[in-house]
């Protein structure tokens, strides 16, 4: 039967947009530069008192971490919610986070790296979408291509509803539905086991990651199936994964393990999908039915994410 999921609102001109730092430490000129973008959307933007805090490498304390989080989510002012950065620091606030006060305030969240264990939660304890998507220090700083931010943009304003995401490879052949979810291949490892592991039952896994030696890869990819979630899974679909320097071997490497990994399952697994670390990030919503076609090549959202 299929799960009828919280779809926020979608974002209007001059709505009010927040920023939040759940993760690691932010560089104010990055955090600038980045709201600036946002501005230049039509939103006013909101950003955390505690954005450039910092404890160590995070970006301030835990709980004020925590707090700041929860409190946006509780803001009728703000409709939509940006994270600041990846890096570091957001499966330390899970156990912390009240998930059915969020799930009372459903509001768009937009995030990817180590915010993968945010994403899911909002998808798993908070029956919410989720947007897999680009951070205001990091990629809006940098600069999104001009179709990876026209498509961003087209998601929150509600403008785009049912789309599809071109995949380079075909490394299991098939068709199969079902809700996505994944995010950074080391997160979602680092969630296996724990309470707060998302659920593989039937769902479309989306996987990227970057900057990891391809034994790593394969290690972690030896683990996810091992715990049963690419059996359990409907498909899979690999994003970017990129190896440390670009190293050409490597990523030779990286593609044999990742065959080696998915080679005896029975659902279709696709590859090259232009979503995560190193390349154009576009904006994917979890939680949201996708259909993975491997004749097409395609992933398509057979739903709109927002409402």
């Amino acid at each position: 039967m299929k799960r009828r999921l919280n779809k926020p609102l979608h974002l209007s001109p001059g709505d009010t947009v927040g920023v939040v730092a759940p993760a690691a430490a932010v560089e104010r000129t990055h955090l600038e530069r980045g709201v600036g973008v946002l501005a230049s959307m039509g939103f006013r933007v909101k950003v955390s008192e505690r954005a450039l805090a910092r404890s160590g490498v995070l970006a301030g304390d835990d709980r004020e971490r925590a707090g700041e989080l929860q409190a946006y989510f509780a803001d009728p002012e703000v409709k939509a919610i940006f994270a600041a950065r990846g890096g570091y620091g957001c499966g330390r606030l899970l156990p912390m986070l009240d998930w059915d006060a969020i799930a009372r305030t459903p509001k768009i969240f937009v995030g990817f790296s180590d915010e993968t264990f945010l994403l899911n939660m909002l998808v798993d304890r908070a029956g919410m979408v989720a947007m897999h998507g680009p951070m205001v220090a990091m990629d809006l700083a940098r600069g999104l291509s001009t179709r990876s931010f026209e498509h961003m943009k087209g998601l929150l304003t509600g403008e785009v509803g049912e789309f599809a995401m071109d995949a380079r490879e075909i490394i299991r052949p098939g068709v199969a539905e079902g809700e996505l979810i994944g995010g950074c291949l080391s997160v979602i490892v680092a969630m296996l086991g724990t309470p707060f592991a998302p659920s593989f039952d039937g769902r479309i896994i989306f996987i990227e990651d970057v900057g990891e030696k391809a034994y790593r890869i394969d290690r972690m990819l030896v683990q996810l199936r091992q715990a049963g979630a690419m059996e359990r899974a409907a498909g899979i679909v690999f994003g970017a994964i990129r190896p440390v320097e670009g190293n050409e071997l490597e990523a030779r490497l990286m593609a044999r393990f990742i065959a080696d990994q998915t080679g005896e399952l029975k659902c279709p697994v696709l590859g090259g999908v232009e979503a995560g670390h190193g390349s154009e990030n576009f904006t994917l919503p979890f939680g949201v039915r996708v259909r993975l076609d491997s004749n097409a090549r395609r992933m398509e959202f057979i739903e709109p994410a927002l409402s």
